[in-house]
């Protein structure tokens, strides 16, 4: 009778412990590897809002965004947090690159200043982050210099993280050519977009802010 006292007791001090802990949790990665898409998937499973506004053309969003104490449950655990989703990181950014989208020279120059201010925002974010997503697009080469550097930063602040391949309802998705290049990290296979993966990513979340 006492055993199954104290079960019962640690139980309900477990259940307090997840409903309660509040941890920020960044969304990063290079532009268009779908971190809005996949803020705004776990922002309308949870909450039935969203979060942001996705784009195809690079660097939509170019200001960090914060929504405050999202909850997901997964049978008797509860887990509290704040999603943090954060501009695009690349190693260069030139307007020219902008006008290839009809974009107007003084439009495109202005977007690729915010654009670099987002940069330098995101990575200072860095430190304030519980534990992170790294968000890849399964289609792209994921040994280029971003996601080297994007993943060596938050390594050496000992971030916790998780890489999500993204975009894997898309043929070239190669989701074993990303377990490659990160083979000491968990990845999971994801479309943000269509949904798929992501009761396998909500239980990988868990374990990852445990």
């Amino acid at each position: 009778m006492f055993e199954s006292l104290t079960k019962a007791v640690i139980n309900f001090f477990s259940t307090i412990f997840f409903s309660r802990k509040n941890v920020k949790l960044g969304i990063y990665g290079p532009p268009n590897g779908g971190k809005t898409t996949l803020a705004n998937r776990i922002c309308k499973d949870w909450t039935g809002t969203t979060m942001g506004s996705a784009s195809p053309i690079p660097h939509e969003t170019r200001e960090v965004k914060l929504k405050e104490k999202i909850e997901i449950k997964k049978g008797n655990k509860r887990l509290s947090f704040n999603l943090v989703d954060t501009p695009g990181i690349a190693t260069k950014i030139d307007y020219e690159d902008f006008l290839k989208y009809k974009m107007g020279e003084k439009e495109a120059k202005s977007r690729a200043k915010e654009a670099t201010k987002g940069v330098i925002e995101s990575i200072k974010w860095m430190d304030n982050m519980d534990c992170v997503l790294v968000v890849l697009d399964a289609v792209q080469n994921p040994y280029s210099q971003v996601n080297l550097t994007i993943i060596g930063n938050l390594a050496a602040r000992n971030v916790p993280l998780l890489i999500c391949a993204n975009k894997m309802d898309l043929k070239k998705a190669n989701l074993k050519k990303v377990e490659s290049a990160f083979p000491q990290y968990k990845v999971i296979g994801i479309s943000a977009e269509k949904g798929i993966g992501m009761e396998e990513f909500y239980s990988s979340l868990f374990k990852l802010v445990k």
